[in-house]
């Protein structure tokens, strides 16, 4: 999928999740805009998820590169996942944890504990670079092996 069909694809099947996630991926130390949205529903597991036609859209909690820090999972029922992580994982690296809000032992935590366990078969579409897979950054990704 190139660049502009996958983020048009996000857009008309997210819908306002793609806004909610881009409002909580801005770096501040005091956004909780997540942790509200999640309070609101009852959400308190840190996923939310909707169906969306034949797709089921999950809005999974990913603090580290920045507080509130979310990535998205599409797919249909029995398909492979797709993960828009943005800057939480990239192939062979993973998102800095340098800038305000960013922690180090969070991001980690947000990729071993709730990336990995979605399958070693899906597929990762990080915010820059090539798309991968978690197979493939659980064996390969040297700051995970």
């Amino acid at each position: 999928m190139t660049g502009l069909v996958r983020k048009a694809t996000l857009l008309s099947v997210c819908g306002l999740f793609v806004a909610g996630a881009a409002m909580a991926s801005v770096p501040s130390p005091d956004l909780s805009i997540v942790g509200k949205v999640m309070k609101l529903v009852g959400a308190s597991s840190g996923v939310l998820s909707t169906t969306v036609g034949d797709y089921t859209v999950t809005v999974h909690h990913t603090p580290g590169h920045c507080p509130g820090g979310v990535c998205l999972q599409i797919g249909r029922t029995g398909d492979t996942s797709h993960l828009f992580v943005g800057d939480t994982l990239f192939a062979g690296s993973i998102g800095r944890t340098d800038l305000p809000g960013g922690d180090y032992g969070v991001l980690m935590k947000s990729i071993t504990g709730v990336l990995f366990p979605l399958g070693d078969d899906s597929v990762v579409h990080p915010g820059h670079g090539p798309d991968t897979t978690i197979g493939i950054e659980r064996r390969t990704n040297p700051f995970l092996t």
